[in-house]
């Protein structure tokens, strides 16, 4: 199974190991090939992406391609997960093998439910903030929150998406975020689902 994964840019590729170690532990002889295509910002959107997915399926020989898209992209461009899911469903067609994701409100939200180790790793105490961690929204999305305690605390150093969303994952069980963010365990259970139905996550 060769499945493309399409991301904004280089904090989803830092995803790409954990989730990689995480789903060989589940999948073993299954696994997919995951290749993470990064846009280098927002997805793309109607004529463009529609473009982009028919050629990794068509072209480059994939079985599946997924999209996962921020819901906070600093502009209107989606109201919600669904209006999300909807509009890229739309922009392609509801091709059968392309399955649109989101992560809410951003990518950062499936780094909260490890606040301990942000806050280690920030050298600060400041709380977490209130509620699950996919309802951190469009005021204040999740990357503040990560962005505000790394400039707070002692270790003298801002917070780098790549660098410092590796460390919070490396020594983390990402079934953690995974029971903690309905957006994610879809994801993740779609590309299991793909490989292999009996071991999706209940």
């Amino acid at each position: 199974m060769k499945i493309a994964i399409l991301v904004e840019g280089a904090t989803e590729r830092a995803f790409k190991k954990k989730l990689e170690e995480f789903l060989q532990s589940r999948l073993e002889q299954k696994m997919p090939r995951l290749h993470f295509i990064t846009q280098d910002g927002p997805i793309l959107k109607e004529k463009k992406l529609k473009k982009i997915v028919e050629n990794l399926l068509d072209n480059d020989d994939y079985h599946a391609v997924i999209a996962l898209t921020d819901v906070y992209t600093g502009k209107p461009d989606f109201k919600d997960a669904n209006d999300a899911k909807e509009k890229m469903r739309r922009w392609v067609d509801n091709n059968p093998n392309y399955y649109p994701y989101t992560a809410l409100h951003d990518f950062e939200a499936w780094l909260l439910p490890y606040w301990k180790t942000i806050q280690k790793l920030a050298k600060h105490n400041r709380s977490a903030p209130s509620g699950s961690p996919e309802t951190v929204n469009h005021q204040k999305p999740p990357s503040y929150w990560i962005k505000e305690i790394f400039s707070s605390g002692t270790r003298g150093k801002d917070y780098n998406k790549v660098i410092d969303g590796m460390a919070i994952l490396k020594n983390n069980d990402l079934m953690i975020a995974i029971k903690a963010c309905p957006e994610l365990k879809a994801f993740v259970n779609r590309i299991i689902s793909l490989c292999d139905e009996e071991k999706i996550i209940s």
